[in-house]
């Protein structure tokens, strides 16, 4: 992870050239998120990018059939952009931390897959186990860069008002947590995430620190382009008012 002063500098973190020698499978996908960088007027910011996975029971098929490595490959692709070390830190989580990891541009094919069949049983759904994790390894990584925290899950957590408590205080933290659903759009299971969304500001939180939004029962059909559209579509908002509130 970067620990470069917070701010914006010219161009990507990660040049294309650098991508295409070492990853020439990441092309299409650090293409695309420069697309939707772009349209954000995000290009020449640096961020730390983290990835959060679930590893509770009801996750097993996502995993199966590819669904997290991929996401996890396009979280890889746009982080190029933002960190200049070409490696996501990645938290497994379930009823506890499952496991910690890491992708990179030099090793992430199969990679999720592996790690996951690594780390045992699979339990049940607590957030805020996995946010601290985020939270002291930010905190220790002396950056000064914002974050952005991709937090992948299929339902709601065991304790709500841990989860709840941990969005709040960590909104005093240069830390976005992009909550991205996998599953049935329509379940019960996503209120809570819409309630995280909506936390009222500033009488919960200083800032609004938490997005969220569903990627379908089958995400690896969701396109590239969309994707990165909805991982960054309130990050930006995001950084201005860290800006304002002296979070950043």
């Amino acid at each position: 992870m970067s620990s470069t002063s917070m701010g914006s500098r010219t161009g990507s973190a990660i040049s294309l050239a650098k991508v295409e020698a070492t990853a020439p499978g990441m092309v299409s996908l650090y293409k695309s998120a420069a697309a939707s960088l772009r349209k954000r007027a995000l290009e020449g910011v640096r961020a730390a990018v983290y990835l959060v996975l679930d590893r509770s029971g009801s996750m097993r098929p996502y995993y199966r059939d590819g669904s997290v490595q991929h996401l996890a490959e396009r979280v890889l692709g746009l982080s190029a952009h933002l960190d200049d070390d070409g490696v996501v830190p990645v938290v497994f989580f379930s009823t506890d931390v499952d496991g910690i990891s890491d992708v990179s541009l030099a090793r992430y094919e199969g990679r999720i897959e592996k790690l996951h069949q690594n780390l045992g049983h699979m339990g049940r759904t607590n957030y805020h186990w996995a946010m601290d994790e985020v939270i002291d390894h930010y905190l220790a990584s002396g950056s000064s860069d914002p974050a952005l925290v991709v937090f992948q899950t299929d339902g709601g957590p065991t304790s709500r008002l841990a989860a709840e408590r941990y969005v709040c205080k960590a909104a005093k933290l240069p830390l976005f947590w992009q909550f991205v659903g996998f599953g049935d759009p329509d379940a019960n299971e996503f209120a809570f995430l819409h309630k995280l969304d909506d936390l009222a500001v500033p009488a919960t939180r200083v800032v609004d620190n938490a997005g969220f939004f569903h990627a379908g029962r089958d995400p690896g059909s969701l396109s590239d382009t969309v994707l990165y559209d909805r991982l960054l579509s309130e990050f930006p908002s995001w950084l201005v008012d860290a800006r304002t509130a002296g979070v950043l």
